[in-house]
């Protein structure tokens, strides 16, 4: 009887671990996937940033050589 109810709780334990592992994997997964994504967001920043610096340059526009808003 005590034998039944250690393997029965073995077993509960067993199936809850799998579950433990199906859900740690699936947030690995989702893990790496926003990273990547991040990675490309972050490249594509850059890559926003260094075009519009560059249509600023071709502009004449010296963002440095404004003078400060108003409120200065």
């Amino acid at each position: 009887m005590a034998d039944d109810s250690l393997q029965q709780r073995l077993t509960e334990l067993e199936v809850r671990l799998t579950f433990v592992d199906d859900t740690v994997n699936a947030l690995a997964s989702a893990d790496a996937e926003l990273s990547m994504r991040l990675a490309a967001l972050e490249d594509l920043i850059r890559g926003l940033r260094s075009e519009l610096s560059a249509l600023r340059t071709s502009q004449g526009h010296d963002p440095h050589s404004e003078p400060p808003p108003p409120h200065y």
